[in-house]
């Protein structure tokens, strides 16, 4: 047998991948299907493959015979759908080869808490998502291989980002139950979790008056979109699976908001890591105090901010009101003013706790770090 010269060789590898390229030149081809290259080197590996966001072993640049980069639609879309918050000056982002970030406290720029009439006596305060504790979204999606409910599951942390910053939680409760049906939301679905972190249960679709119709109001944390009521050209929404989304023409698979639970995502189609009941990693909220108790029968009629760092928050109770004021520090701490139905005041300062609100964000439970942000 005659031995083919390298060069030989080399070129008809090459004469090949551009032949594949002009075949498929004005679409790529992970969008008419759905499957990113690193989708389909995830669903074809070996079972002793690395696990899924576990780093590849580098691989010898002279075998390297395709490209793997980000599609630069991926990019532009996502970074189109953040850009009117981040144009306000309430988000940052950023992003590397895998993932896009998003920098924000986690605070929304409609009015809070009004018409929650199951009240755990938490506030909205600012949160630290930020750094090493920012949210991450990825870029290439993996389509699962058996996508995962979140019925039942799930229950902690967020499953979505909204395009303001603000996480999304299960629409179900951490007791399992539908949120909104037992009147734990405000009027623009969201409330304050145990650490005073306010965050959605339902699609927020009031920020389509924002971005614009058509574009996404939120990512799943499996990296894929979420679309208001309609399809981004304005037609009905037809077929959704059983996590609440569907392909288009081109094979770009997306999430819908609907008007009954589960209201956005009903699961993930895209592969995630569970751990402790939630979407693994992601950023922690920081708790400043203690976390409160339900206060039966009281409803939130208002909540006003008196200053650029005071909050005032009223409740009714039995035809009784009582009000939280908090006043935030430059150091971190937070003073709160209660006074009760009964006209009972009392006044309480808390302070961070060390690496808390003041310190270092907690680093991602996978041990990476983040990118650095860039200096202005």
């Amino acid at each position: 047998m005659i031995a083919t010269p390298f060069w030989q060789f080399r070129t008809a590898v090459l004469l090949l991948a551009a032949a594949a390229s002009a075949r498929d030149a004005g679409a790529h081809p992970w969008h008419r299907s759905g499957r990113s290259p690193v989708a389909v080197e995830a669903s074809d590996r070996r079972d002793d493959a690395p696990a899924v966001g576990v780093p590849p072993p580098p691989v010898d640049p002279r075998f390297r015979l395709v490209a793997t980069g980000t599609p630069d639609r991926v990019v532009t879309d996502i970074e189109a759908s953040f850009a009117p918050f981040v144009k306000q000056g309430t988000i940052s982002t950023r992003r590397d080869e895998r993932f896009f970030f998003v920098e924000s406290n986690g605070m929304p720029e409609h009015p809070l808490m009004v018409g929650i009439k199951a009240w755990q006596q938490q506030v909205p305060l600012p949160q630290r998502y930020v750094g090493e504790n920012a949210w991450r979204i990825p870029l290439a999606p993996v389509p699962a291989t058996t996508p995962m409910s979140t019925k039942n599951r799930f229950l902690r942390g967020a499953i979505a980002l909204a395009v303001n910053g603000v996480p999304i939680f299960n629409p179900l409760n951490n007791r399992g139950e539908d949120a909104f049906l037992a009147g734990e939301l405000d009027e623009y679905g969201g409330h304050c979790g145990r650490a005073d972190d306010y965050h959605y249960h339902i699609a927020p679709v009031h920020l389509e008056e924002h971005v614009g119709t058509g574009m996404p109001i939120a990512y799943a944390l499996d990296g894929y979109p979420i679309y208001g009521y309609d399809e981004p050209d304005g037609t009905a929404v037809k077929g959704l699976d059983a996590s609440g989304g569907h392909e288009d023409a081109d094979g770009n698979y997306h999430y819908h908001a609907t008007k009954t639970y589960p209201y956005l995502n009903g699961g993930f189609h895209g592969e995630v890591t569970e751990r402790d009941g939630q979407v693994d990693p992601q950023p922690r909220a920081e708790p400043l105090r203690p976390a409160m108790r339900p206060l039966r029968g009281a409803t939130i009629v208002g909540f006003t901010s008196p200053s650029s760092t005071s909050r005032l928050l009223t409740y009714e109770v039995g035809g009784r009101r009582g009000t939280v004021a908090y006043v935030l520090g430059q150091d971190g701490s937070v003073t709160f003013t209660s006074t009760d139905p009964s006209g009972r005041t009392t006044t309480e300062t808390f302070r961070p706790r060390r690496g808390g609100r003041g310190g270092q964000p907690p680093r991602p439970k996978d041990g990476r770090a983040l990118p650095p942000r860039p200096r202005p």
